[in-house]
């Protein structure tokens, strides 16, 4: 149950029954759960390092829990903490793949340097990325922003994701939140997801990125029309800081298949970036477009968090968010 708050089934085990029994030691504690003792202590050490045991005040040498009421409110602080500062490495990971992009954009084919190959129009970008997958050897991940894909789309990808994955290349897909509303796309993942290929879901997603056995990537020069242009980049520097910034993503996206986790008066991960970008100024518009949502979306969770906080503006909105540790406190 408390798996999204941090906790593992056994730390969590070890929590509950270190309530009910609060003058168990290890060996206790072994025995009630069934459980070897070295699991014991490192359900222990995690309770420690979480703020849910403390040191005995009248016992030397022995742990307590503390009450659930604190335990649970650390937990959630401590959620809410992580989320906050997982939104400030992507926004500056789109900062980076921005700046990237702009700098590619500007190439002419003769200017393309090493480890640069500049694409034109749609026909040269999927023709380059047909032949790039024929030599895949063990990883795709790509970044799929926007709200759902077309159904012939999905099904036009189908035969070259079966012959991807028959052959036992791994394919990672980051899709945005807002495909969940899409019945043909999460279809084409559930069908993907059974033959091996995992699929993920993020609030908002920095650019559109393919990236191949981890040497070579596509990315667009526009995110506004993907079908313009495109640059294959196969520089060492630029693919490790483009695998990061993937790893980084997927690390805190959600599986397509599962609900969104939640916890009471706990952010969704689409919640805490609407936050983010309030905090920046943008509007229900713009902010609608970063999640691929409708603009009447994009205004319904915007006013669904001002309600949580009782804010009847957004500048109030603001500070009663850094205040309920929502937003972190600028210096």
């Amino acid at each position: 149950m408390l798996a999204a708050l941090g906790l593992d089934s056994t730390a969590e085990a070890v929590y509950r029954t270190m309530l009910a029994n609060p003058r168990d030691g290890v060996k206790d504690l072994a025995a009630r759960l069934g459980v070897p003792e070295a699991d014991v202590r490192r359900s222990l050490d995690t309770l420690s390092e979480l703020a849910l045991i403390r040191p005995s005040y009248e016992q030397a040498g022995e742990l307590r829990p503390v009450s659930p009421e604190v335990g649970m409110e650390i937990l959630m602080a401590r959620q809410q903490a992580e989320l906050a500062a997982q939104q400030l490495r992507i926004e500056a990971s789109r900062a980076a793949a921005a700046q990237l992009i702009a700098e590619f954009a500007s190439l002419t084919p003769a200017a393309a340097g090493p480890g640069v190959e500049q694409l034109v129009g749609l026909d040269e970008i999927r023709d380059r990325i047909t032949g790039l997958a024929h030599g895949l050897r063990t990883e795709l991940m790509t970044f799929a922003p926007g709200g759902g894909h077309q159904p012939r789309t999905l099904e036009a990808s189908k035969p070259n994701d079966l012959a991807l994955l028959s052959r036992g290349v791994r394919m990672r897909s980051l899709f945005q939140d807002s495909v969940r509303n899409s019945q043909s796309t999460v279809a084409y993942a559930t069908w993907l997801t059974e033959l091996g290929g995992e699929v993920r879901t993020a609030p908002d997603l920095p650019t559109r990125l393919m990236v191949f056995d981890r040497t070579t990537a596509v990315i667009p020069v526009s995110s506004d029309d993907s079908a313009a242009g495109a640059v294959i980049l196969t520089g060492n520097g630029t693919l490790t800081a483009l695998c990061a910034l993937f790893e980084n993503v997927w690390a805190s996206a959600q599986p397509l298949g599962a609900a969104p986790e939640r916890e009471a008066d706990t952010l969704t991960a689409q919640e805490s970036t609407v936050i983010q970008l309030l905090a920046q100024g943008l509007t229900d518009e713009a902010i609608a477009k970063r999640l691929a949502v409708s603009p009447r979306t994009a205004r319904r969770l915007a006013n669904g968090l001002m309600e949580r906080l009782g804010a009847v503006s957004r500048f109030e909105f603001g500070a009663r968010a850094v205040q309920r540790g929502w937003l972190p406190r600028t210096s």
